[in-house]
């Protein structure tokens, strides 16, 4: 862990730039060389929008900090650099560290937030395993239950997760080697928990189609935000920003999401401030 002076946190997720109105929105983010900012996955679907967005941000920021969304790990039919799984992870985080950004594979910073506070930054990358499906049914049952409901994430056509057999498998090595990490950080600090999916099933609320919920995380990491003694978790790609609260914890989520979703809300509401609020009791 390598300490850090005073800055803000500033987070943001889901930018999508593939949108020309969401790419236009990334142009506008005002600089703000003293404060860090926090980019909780799914940028784009190529490696090119990847390094154009987060070296136009590292410009403007004192750090950028990235997680990887689903979208990033696709591999489209066209895209230029077709690599797959593990392979393409790795190739971006090549990108990010050419860049400055910290990567989930970069040892965690320790941050003086403002008012004086250590954290440790924590960016994480953990997939998902099908696990946050009803109690009583297996994983495949619950998928059977999406596809009859036409609710299927593109991942399962482009989101290959090579080496690994399987999605879930790929997700288990990733929570076997971000736990062990985790552990690793001295007791006297508390964290800041940066995953695009979201680290438990409770705070995924998605009434218009809950079975999406399989694609959204795992249920090997539903005790991290208290058992690593979280400040905060940040997470996306629920597309659906606001603050829920687990434990006294809150979890930030920070998507900006499709501009149908966002251009009614007038100001986006994000980058934002996290921890955005004080801890619960």
């Amino acid at each position: 862990m390598v300490a850090q002076g005073m800055a803000r946190l500033l987070c943001i997720s889901d930018l999508h730039v593939a949108s020309p109105r969401n790419r236009a929105f990334v142009e506008q983010i005002q600089p703000r060389p003293d404060d860090w900012l926090v980019v909780a996955g799914d940028v784009g679907e190529t490696v090119a929008q990847l390094e154009w967005t987060l070296g136009l941000l590292s410009r403007r920021f004192r750090q950028v900090v990235w997680v990887p969304g689903n979208h990033e790990l696709w591999t489209l039919p066209d895209d230029p650099a077709p690599l797959r799984g593990e392979h393409r992870y790795l190739h971006m985080v090549e990108v990010c560290r050419r860049l400055g950004v910290l990567t989930p594979e970069d040892p965690y910073p320790v941050l003086e937030l403002e008012g004086g506070a250590e954290v440790v930054v924590a960016p994480l990358f953990v997939l998902y395993d099908y696990s946050f499906r009803p109690d009583g049914i297996g994983p495949e049952e619950a998928l059977a239950r999406a596809w009859r409901a036409n609710i299927v994430c593109t991942d399962e056509f482009l989101l290959h997760p090579d080496p690994y057999p399987s999605r879930a498998a790929w997700c288990r090595r990733r929570v076997e080697l971000t736990a062990a990490r985790l552990a690793a950080v001295p007791a006297r600090y508390r964290t800041v928990l940066v995953s695009h999916f979201p680290l438990h099933r409770d705070v995924v609320h998605l009434p218009a189609m809950p079975e999406f919920a399989l694609w959204c995380g795992t249920r090997l990491t539903e005790d991290w935000h208290c058992r690593f003694r979280a400040e905060a978790v940040v997470m996306g790609h629920l597309h659906t920003p606001g603050v829920r609260w687990l434990d006294g914890v809150p979890f930030e989520e920070v998507s900006l999401g499709y501009p149908q979703q966002w251009v009614h809300r007038g100001r986006p509401g994000v980058p934002r401030e996290v921890p955005s609020g004080s801890r619960r009791s």
